[in-house]
């Protein structure tokens, strides 16, 4: 076939010169118009079997069960696989046209290896997006870092492509490249910083799990508060709660510090901790009358009456002087209280009763006794969170009074005015 070629060509040459130009014009026009037509006849072919093995991959995966094989079409897959025929054909013809030309088949040989490997990379890249995409659609992968794994292997790709582009373009022997890359390290590091420590991060979020796609995070730093949504090789990014999106370095997340809620997402339940603040002048011993009164409220009744069998039984041991209420053993309206709330946490269907609940003081504070309520909601939904937390206080709150008890809250300008008024009238 190349012996047919060679004819062809020289008596296409022959066919010129006799039109009565120079034979080293004819034989540089031969060569053109040849090589002009064979690229047109090749890109029509290029053209006819791109449509062809598309049309092949459709039918073939509308046979399959699998769906990757669709998300090859997808990423143009078949159209790369359609250019390694005419290439084949484009490299022996033009080997074979410019064979008297060496200096042209050099350079042309340069650009086609060239362009070879550009082809690999968009094929490799078009297999590792089809991967991602077909990863994606499964459920044990839905919360994996897929599109920074992709960049990362795409980054080193790139690499070994440039490294190749570099040894084709210059002539370069491979040792002796390599030495002179080492040399030049100090000053790749210094460009290539930020990418670098993307990639080391990206690396370290993947492999040591921090963070995965689906997680809610709070990043004060950033303003970021709600799901990430995409991990990739430079940065995280997170859409918040107010449907804004805020964007992440993804080397912040091993640097800095921020909050993920993923074990609260997988626990049983979501924390509940606030505190009223009880006014501590409104502390106060029970009397027996104000003990018969609070036996009214079921929750607290048969704590009440286990305590004054407790509080006879210690005060008859000790032979306790029990006109004054400061001696011996004797309830408190605060600690009934407490207890009440421990007892109504128990009631309330909406608190886990299998995680942790705790009713307890803390340090006093100029605003009064702080009493925590600590638990964990059975529903984690934001919304239904919010509900069962406000019902629990709105309970908490409004109990408050029927135990003789005050909450401390800031006298506003009303509270003032009123104070004065009424000063103002006493003196008067």
């Amino acid at each position: 076939m190349a012996y047919q070629l060679d004819t062809y060509l020289k008596d296409f040459t022959k066919y010129i010169e006799n039109w009565g130009i120079v034979p080293f014009y004819a034989e540089m026009l031969s060569v053109f118009i040849n090589g002009f037509i064979f690229i047109l006849l090749l890109a029509l072919l290029d053209k006819l079997l791109k449509r062809v093995i598309v049309e092949v991959f459709k039918v073939f995966s509308n046979k399959t069960k699998t769906s990757f094989d669709d998300f090859l079409i997808l990423t143009n897959f078949p159209r790369y696989i359609a250019h390694i025929i005419p290439l084949a054909i484009f490299k022996w013809f033009f080997i074979q046209l410019l064979v008297d030309y060496q200096v042209t088949l050099y350079w042309l040989l340069k650009a086609f290896n060239i362009y070879v490997i550009l082809l690999i990379l968009k094929i490799l890249r078009s297999l590792l997006r089809t991967s991602r995409d077909y990863f994606q659609t499964k459920k044990e992968f839905h919360d994996k870092p897929l599109q920074s794994y992709l960049q990362v292997t795409m980054l080193f790709l790139w690499g070994i492509g440039i490294f190749f582009f570099t040894l084709e373009l210059f002539d370069k022997n491979a040792m002796n490249f390599v030495l002179q890359l080492g040399a030049a390290s100090a000053v790749i590091l210094l460009i290539f910083k930020d990418t670098i420590l993307g990639f080391v991060a990206s690396i370290q979020v993947s492999i040591n799990d921090i963070v995965r796609i689906g997680d809610w995070i709070t990043f004060s730093k950033y303003g970021a508060d709600g799901y990430v949504t995409e991990i990739n090789l430079a940065t995280v990014r997170v859409q918040n709660w107010d449907m804004t999106f805020t964007t992440i370095p993804t080397y912040s997340l091993i640097s800095d510090s921020f909050q993920n809620w993923r074990g609260m997402q997988e626990s049983g339940g979501r924390r509940i901790k606030r505190s009223i603040m009880i006014k501590q002048n409104s502390v106060k011993f029970l009397t027996s009358n104000e003990l018969s009164e609070l036996k009214k409220i079921q929750l607290v009744a048969p704590y009440i009456e286990h305590m004054e069998k407790e509080v006879i039984r210690s005060n008859r041991k000790h032979e306790v002087d029990d006109s004054l209420a400061i001696n011996g053993l004797n309830q408190t309206n605060l600690g009934v209280f407490r207890k009440y709330i421990d007892a109504y946490l128990y009631e309330l269907p909406g608190i886990n009763k299998d995680m942790f609940m705790m009713v307890r003081h803390l340090p006093p504070t100029p605003q009064g006794i702080p009493i925590e309520i600590f638990c964990f909601s059975s529903d984690k939904r934001w919304e239904n969170y919010e509900l069962i937390q406000a019902d629990l206080f709105d309970h908490i709150i409004a109990a408050v009074p029927y135990f003789n008890l005050e909450i401390f809250e800031e006298p506003s300008s009303k509270d003032i005015t009123s104070f004065l008024t009424q000063h103002q009238n006493y003196k008067d």
